[in-house]
């Protein structure tokens, strides 16, 4: 099929539509190339698709409501997968109304261009921190989620809450996927283990936050990528048999519309990351021990038996498999 990919200069986006294209589907990527981090890094994502057929890439921000509607009338996709944002949860405090531009007005125009042009599914990036002051572990998407502590996380539960509206107003079948700490190959700058990495290889100590006690989901790109295909794949439907007054909140039953965690179920103590990644790399790491940082929640666990049920995901590399993968990475690119 013709599915139309946004942020396929980003980390995420970069390994959906190669698993795309693998799989024999058309893509069209969209991406700003914005220069939040590194653009030579975009770039050489998006050179891995020269020799792909099926790809072509519009170069454009969605924030420019013309650019996204002539992309829908242009390539007329059947399917949508949302991957393009402003990232990062302490950026916000630098630059707000990046956040608002990227992650909402550009989602309305996503939107306006499935609900205009008959998209058969859309399939969008959440984030775990949408849980925000919610310490119930697990994370279940059956808890409510009112209390997000950042722009980021607000800008995302925002999304949520739009692609809701469209799905029952409208008829546009929506799935959301709340992220949990992804990592590998090809991954953002700005993210602990690319940080790490960096900082380890040039003998500089390394800022440990909430000194080491974080417990994370860290979620490997490629188990990512697999949950991602195997949701675009499953369109939601309306219940037809729901009746009451109080939806769930992670499957609504008023609207062809899902919500679905999706992450490693086996959260990993940071002193244990770090240890692995210093296995890796052959080195230690020094540390700088520093308190939690603004924002920051200090552990995170997915539930992610709806996703299974679902779908039949299920995660399954490790951290020590995904880690030296980074690694092998890292060196290659980097000639580290």
């Amino acid at each position: 099929m013709k599915v139309l990919v946004t942020g396929t200069a980003g980390f995420i986006g970069s390994h959906v539509a190669m698993r795309l294209l693998e799989r024999g589907d058309e893509v069209i990527g969209f991406d700003s190339l914005s220069d939040y981090y590194d653009v030579e890094l975009k770039k050489a994502r998006l050179a891995r698709f020269a020799d792909k057929p099926g790809y072509t890439h519009i170069h454009a921000d969605l924030a420019d409501r013309d650019a996204v509607e002539n992309a829908f009338i242009t390539h007329k996709p059947q399917r949508v997968v949302n991957l393009a944002a402003q990232a990062g949860v302490r950026y916000a405090a630098e630059n707000p109304h990046v956040y608002i531009a990227s992650n909402v007005t550009g989602f309305l125009h996503v939107l306006e261009g499935c609900r205009r042009h008959g998209v058969e599914h859309l399939v969008f990036a959440s984030t775990s921190s949408v849980y925000g002051a919610d310490t119930r572990m697990p994370f279940s998407e059956h808890q409510p989620t009112e209390h997000p502590l950042t722009l980021y996380a607000a800008s995302k539960k925002a999304n949520e809450q739009m692609a809701h509206s469209y799905a029952h107003l409208y008829g546009v079948p929506c799935t959301g996927l709340r992220f949990f700490t992804v990592y590998g190959p090809w991954g953002r700058p700005d993210m602990a283990l690319f940080l790490f990495t960096k900082a380890i290889l040039a003998g500089e100590p390394i800022q440990v936050f909430n000194h080491g006690h974080h417990k994370r989901s860290f979620t490997y790109v490629d188990d990512i990528v697999e949950g991602v295909l195997r949701t675009l794949d499953q369109i939601p439907e309306k219940n037809a048999n729901w009746s009451g007054d109080r939806p769930d909140p992670g499957s609504s039953g008023v609207a062809p519309y899902r919500i679905y965690n999706i992450g490693n179920e086996k959260p990993v103590e940071l002193m244990q990351y770090i240890r692995v990644l210093e296995k890796c790399l052959k080195k230690t790491a020094r540390m700088e021990m520093l308190p939690l940082q603004a924002g920051d929640v200090p552990d995170t666990e997915a539930n992610v038996s709806a996703l299974v049920q679902a779908t039949g995901y299920l995660p399954k590399v490790d951290v020590g498999e995904g880690v030296g993968k980074f690694v092998d990475w890292y060196r290659g690119y980097y000639r580290a």
